[in-house]
C-alpha cells in the first residue's frame, strides 16, 4: 500500500481516539512552550516529552488503516 493511500484510507475507531489524544497532548505542550514567562526546566523537560510522545501517537493513530 502506498503511503498516501494508507494515509487516507479509513482509520479504526480505536486508533482515531489515539489519533486525537496525540494531538491533544501536542496541543498542550505547544501552549506551554508559546507563554512568554520563564518555566522552570523540568516544566520544559515535560512539555518536550509530550510533544514527542504525541507526535509519535497522532502519526501511529492515523497510518493504521482498517481492514475490511
Amino acid at each position: 500500500m502506498e503511503f498516501i493511500n494508507r494515509l487516507t484510507a479509513p482509520t479504526p475507531p480505536f486508533f482515531q481516539k489515539v489519533r486525537n489524544i496525540g494531538l491533544l497532548l501536542t496541543a498542550m505542550a505547544s501552549a506551554v512552550y508559546g507563554l512568554e514567562i520563564t518555566l522552570p526546566a523540568f516544566v520544559s523537560d515535560i512539555a518536550a516529552g509530550l510533544a514527542i510522545a504525541g507526535a509519535v501517537m497522532a502519526s501511529v493513530g492515523q497510518a493504521a488503516v482498517k481492514n475490511e
